[in-house]
């Protein structure tokens, strides 16, 4: 309790939510808010002190599968089959890397793409970019239930736009640590 949590790519503002229900301090910020209490940013330049946050949440853009939104500078405009995507999560990493507190810990979960017959492991890739600033800890998988993507509507969208729907997330667990 008390800690201060940071969401640099909130969406809808879910981490605010439950961080008011478990006590913690929050800061969240998207490159095109959705509601009143989350803060303009991109999540590769925060307006925020180097060290600040005692822990840091990222659900970040799995790839081009979705519309976000019209900013031309939104990651999620990029499809993860281009090597740029990769490119600017690494620029996100290293923006958390700065802002984290020594020994604390981010989460960060991300999805696999598997679309027209072509696989990529976003996760995977993700995790080694992470490498390069934080220490593993531990890697989750989140299964999916009774999510929105397990609705009729994205069973449709899935034979439509000939994409496989995943059963799981990477909830990918690193620690900041002090050279």
């Amino acid at each position: 309790e008390g800690d201060l949590v940071v969401d640099a790519m909130c969406g809808r503002g879910t981490t605010i939510d439950v961080c008011k229900e478990e006590n913690r301090k929050v800061l969240d910020y998207d490159i095109l808010p959705y509601r009143d209490d989350i803060k303009q940013a991109d999540a590769r330049n925060l307006p925020l002190e180097n060290e600040k946050a005692d822990f840091i949440f990222i659900d970040s853009p799995y790839s081009d599968n979705i519309k976000y939104n019209d900013h031309p500078d939104n990651i999620g405009n990029i499809s993860c089959e281009d090597p740029r995507f990769f490119e600017e999560l690494d620029k996100v990493a290293k923006e958390m890397h700065r802002i984290l507190k020594p020994e604390k810990y981010i989460a960060w979960l991300i999805g696999d793409q598997a679309k027209k017959k072509k696989f990529v492991p976003a996760g995977f890739k993700l995790y080694s970019i992470l490498e390069n600033y934080f220490k593993p800890v531990d890697i989750i998988c989140v299964t999916r239930h009774n999510q929105t993507s397990n609705t009729p509507i994205w069973h449709e969208r899935a034979r439509k736009y000939n994409f496989y729907l995943r059963g799981f997330k990477y909830l990918i667990i690193m620690q900041k640590v002090t050279k």
